[in-house]
């Protein structure tokens, strides 16, 4: 028998961008912007119907790795303040977590603030929140260059 575990976390990721929020928050509301950021993979699947109730759907991964889906609902979507959407990680199949997360954008001096929250589950020792946090950080990083 497998042994089953659920770890709990919360963590935020705040950044500044040279950018209002308006361009900010435009990065996560179109397929096209953010298939430039969010690092869809090579050969793999992108959807994104950025509505309340909407839906995202991003599944693949390395050569020879594990294939991630990546599956999100919108909950809140305030154009240009805040974002609220859950989602859920699968690796091959298996269910890796399961998250809340809200993304607020607000002016700054000379551009916006994003605060990043995520509220999650993490099953099974397959993800840990410190994993998460990580490749939370990376994906960031990758909207700053998108800017």
């Amino acid at each position: 028998m497998t042994e089953r575990s659920a770890e709990h976390a919360t963590f935020t990721v705040e950044r500044t961008y040279d950018a209002p929020p308006e361009r900010v928050f435009a990065l996560w509301a179109s397929r096209e912007a953010k298939s430039r950021w969010f690092g869809i993979p090579s050969g793999g699947a992108y959807s994104l119907d950025f509505t309340v109730g909407g839906r995202e759907h991003n599944r693949g991964g390395p050569p020879g790795g594990p294939i991630y889906s990546y599956d999100a609902e919108y909950h809140e979507i305030l154009a240009d303040q805040r974002i609220v959407y859950g989602y859920t990680m699968d690796a091959d199949g298996r269910r890796i977590s399961v998250s809340v997360t809200t993304v607020e954008f607000a002016p700054a001096d000379d551009g916006s603030h994003l605060t990043y929250t995520e509220q999650g589950v993490f099953l099974d020792g397959l993800d840990t929140p410190q994993s998460r946090e990580k490749g939370t950080n990376e994906l960031l990083d990758g909207l700053a260059a998108a800017l």
